[in-house]
């Protein structure tokens, strides 16, 4: 799927950002490491991620490579970027940790150490295992919010949440947000943001409509799409991507979501694209038609339609998601779900997350009539 990227501004050498803040970064040398001679843990626009073993200390870490076509000073101020955001977010159990920069003296190219999370991304989990249950989306879904939530108190908002930068491992037990390339500070951005951060089915509406003070509720949004794909294994908003159309992929939107007015969403007409945006007609929503009571209880369409709420006025914050009953009070995971497995139907399948589905059995089931 297209992605459409914004480049770092850039910053010195040996600094990097991490919230409000700068900081001197040590920047280790790749001679510090053995290098795997197995095939790279991932690849695509960003450049390369490789697997490697400290040689002092035996630990294993993933080092993100930028493109080689990629101009060295840009492709070195993205990499301090996000290696700031990642030590901002130190402690955070479900961002992918940093153990800093490293250089290779031989080629002057700079890398990304990060905590090496060893299973596939979310993308290609849900490949092997979409659709997913309701107990295991709220499971999933209670990470993610908690790892954003976190994020969005540090004033940083990731900008390109989509299943293929979510780390799946422990055959499900683990998600780590990853690939921060994009991510902003809130606290130090411009007043004007970019509109073209982020990858096309999972970005928010006033973001592709240009909304130049957009904030954390793109992340919400985003995950709100992560979530709509877990319960169906198909991206939600998918759109004609190849055309890259940022006002195509709004429209596609409202053929789900329905038609804005002066009601729902008051400043809509006041965005830079929405002028572009014409209606053959009025249309409602079918987001209730997409996701029936066999699919997704009452409690788990209101955090969903509360995600993909279209005006960001209205949109409900990590925090807020977090709050809602679909999350209460049986969510507390971390003391209930993480020893709850379903042993393997064979030896080639990995466990998968299995809740107790008396938490579901009190739900309240929406009336499709």
């Amino acid at each position: 799927m297209a992605v459409r990227k914004r480049r770092a501004a850039a910053v010195g050498r040996a600094t990097a950002t991490q919230g409000c803040k700068k900081r001197r970064t040590r920047i280790a040398s790749t001679e510090d490491f053995e290098f795997e001679d197995a095939p790279c843990l991932g690849k695509g626009s960003f450049g390369t991620v490789v697997r490697a073993r400290h040689r002092s200390t035996g630990r294993t870490v993933a080092i993100k490579f930028p493109c080689d076509s990629e101009d060295p000073a840009d492709a070195a101020a993205e990499l301090q970027r996000e290696a700031g955001f990642l030590a901002a977010c130190a402690g955070n159990p479900y961002v992918v940790g940093s153990h800093g920069l490293v250089l290779d003296p031989a080629t002057g190219r700079l890398g990304l150490a990060m905590e090496c999370v060893a299973g596939p991304s979310l993308h290609a989990f849900l490949r092997e295992r979409a659709p997913l249950p309701e107990p295991i989306v709220c499971a999933y879904m209670w990470r993610l919010l908690t790892g954003a939530g976190m994020m969005h108190r540090l004033g940083i908002v990731h900008r390109d949440l989509k299943p293929s930068n979510i780390l799946v491992a422990k055959g499900g037990k683990i998600l780590k947000i990853c690939d921060l390339g994009l991510a902003m500070s809130l606290r130090t951005a411009d007043q004007t943001r970019s509109s073209d951060a982020g990858t096309l089915p999972y970005m928010a509406p006033e973001v592709l409509l240009g909304k130049p003070d957009y904030d954390a509720g793109a992340d919400t949004w985003s995950l709100g799409c992560v979530m709509a794909e877990m319960l169906t294994g198909k991206p939600l908003f998918k759109g004609d991507v190849r055309r890259d159309d940022p006002v195509r992929q709004v429209r596609t939107i409202l053929r789900v979501l329905g038609s804005p007015d002066d009601r729902t969403w008051p400043e809509f007409t006041l965005l830079p694209l929405a002028a572009r945006v014409r209606f053959r007609e009025q249309q409602r929503s079918a987001l209730g038609d997409l996701f029936p009571a066999e699919m997704l209880s009452e409690d788990g369409y209101q955090v969903l339609k509360g995600l993909l709420e279209c005006n960001p006025g209205k949109r409900l914050t990590a925090a807020a998601a977090l709050q809602l009953p679909w999350f209460m009070p049986e969510i507390d995971i971390d003391a209930n779900v993480e020893d709850a497995f379903v042993p393997p139907a064979s030896s080639t399948e990995e466990n998968l997350l299995r809740i107790p589905l008396d938490m579901w059995k009190n739900a309240q089931r929406r009336n499709c009539a």
